[in-house]
Order: C-alpha cells, then sequence, then structure tokens
C-alpha cells in the first residue's frame, strides 16, 4: 500500500465510529464525491489518476504503467480500461499495442486538479477514503 494511504487509513483509524457518521457526509462539494464514487472508486484508480496527473504527456502501455505504479498488471489493466470508459484516460491503438494517456478534456484535467488539491486537506482525504472503501464494500 502506498505511503500516503497508509497515512490516510491510520487517521480514519483514529476517528471514532460517532465522528465518522457525522463527519464523512458533511461539507463534501457533490461535484467531487461524484468523481469520487464514479471515477476513483479504488485505491489503483485513485493511483492511476495522480500518475497521469503528475506525469500528463506519459503514453504508454498498461504493464509500462503497472511498472511505473508498483502495481501487478492483471490488476492495473481492468481499471485503466474503466478510466477510459469514465473519460479519465485516451486509449489508443499503435501497431499491435493500445496504449493509454491522460484526458486532453480540459473540464475533466480541472475537475482531476480539483480533486488532488482537496486530498491535502486531511478532513477531505479521510471522507474521499471513507467513500473509496464504502463502494468497495
Amino acid at each position: 500500500m502506498p505511503l500516503h494511504y497508509a497515512k490516510v487509513m491510520s487517521e480514519v483509524a483514529m476517528m471514532t465510529n460517532d465522528d465518522v457518521g457525522s463527519q464523512l457526509m458533511d461539507d463534501m462539494d457533490p461535484v467531487l464525491l461524484d468523481f469520487i464514487r464514479t471515477k476513483v472508486n479504488s485505491f489503483i484508480k485513485w493511483d492511476l489518476v495522480r500518475f497521469f496527473h503528475d506525469n500528463p504527456h506519459t503514453t504508454d502501455t498498461a504493464e509500462n504503467i503497472s511498472r511505473y505504479t508498483g502495481r501487478d498488471i492483471r490488476i492495473v489493466q481492468p481499471e485503466l480500461e474503466a478510466l477510459v470508459e469514465g473519460k479519465v484516460l485516451d486509449a489508443t491503438a499503435l501497431s499491435d499495442m493500445l496504449v493509454y494517456t491522460y484526458t486532453r478534456n480540459r473540464e475533466t484535467r480541472q475537475l482531476i486538479s480539483n480533486f488532488l488539491k482537496s486530498c491535502d486537506d486531511r478532513q477531505f482525504r479521510v471522507k474521499a477514503l471513507y467513500h473509496v472503501i464504502k463502494g468497495m464494500a
């Protein structure tokens, strides 16, 4: 598990159940909440979104992307495909390879940027993590 998720997981563990119930649902931008629930609804997708945001000119295969992110190709491949379906990434066939790139859509890029900037806030990270975990259950 990447270090930043381990830190957030410890933050969630420190909260009581009462705190979780009252705080996690309050004050979350509905656009960001929808983004979390529909686009970044797994830790792998969260990692991939951050990877492409931080490396916006990357055009590469699933195999190489899995290597860069330290994840197994069998797990990364379907998550990349889901991000393509969600219009977060683009996929292009080059010869006999499928390569993935960050979306060129400005609104989507801005939404991703807003999400990642919001993740700098501890309370937002805890809320986002809660919703990812809840969606996986």
